[in-house]
């Protein structure tokens, strides 16, 4: 089953997951996932949703997995989101979301696990299904597309692979009960191989 199948499939049995799909389909309405080969901006939480889907979490971790970058990256607030889907769905998008302010990336990304580390482990499982799901996209494009990827990216692929391998040492620690965290350690292992090969020219 797809994951677009596995959450439709999930919105039709929930109507908290099924409005969570609809905000998400409307916040990031012509959005494109940087670094993905042109795959839209949706197709990024459904599949976060999905692999959560497969791990057996309730609702309120579904539609927290659907919604978790609206915050970030549409004009939709937190506190929009806490009256439309309650505390327990807000208060897991708020651990996923970064602190605009701190400008420095390092700085900013350290605040963010600072803060997931004294989260619930659903926000865990949210946060590891998320890198899960963007080091394979990464990869993938960057099969595809070569170093031209890097152009679709605020700052460079080494430094967003050095994070993403801190944040699996943070999920090791918090959650080492998460099923997928091998995986992401091979995940990122390739993804790091690909990115210390030679150019193809």
């Amino acid at each position: 089953m797809s994951s677009g199948d596995r959450i439709e499939a999930a919105a039709e049995r929930s109507p908290l997951v099924h409005s969570a799909l609809e905000q998400a389909r409307s916040d990031h309405a012509g959005q494109v996932r940087n670094g993905s080969g042109g795959m839209p901006y949706v197709d990024h939480p459904i599949r976060v949703a999905a692999i959560l889907d497969e791990l057996g979490y309730g609702d309120e971790v579904l539609a927290a997995a659907l919604l978790h970058d609206v915050v970030e990256d549409s004009e939709t607030t937190l506190d929009e989101l806490r009256e439309k889907f309650g505390d327990e769905v807000a208060g897991l998008v708020g651990a996923m979301t970064d602190d605009e302010e701190l400008e420095d990336y390092r700085e900013r990304k350290a605040e963010h696990r600072e803060r997931l580390a004294a989260a619930p482990v659903e926000a865990l499982a949210i946060y590891g299904a998320d890198k899960l799901t963007n080091s394979k996209t990464l990869r993938d494009a960057y099969a595809e597309e070569g170093d031209a990827v890097r152009d679709e990216f605020k700052v460079p692929l080494e430094l967003k692979l050095e994070i993403w391998e801190k944040d699996l040492e943070l999920l090791r620690e918090k959650a080492p009960e998460l099923p997928y965290l091998d995986e992401l350690t091979e995940e990122l292992s390739r993804l790091r191989a690909c990115l210390e090969a030679p150019a193809p020219h």
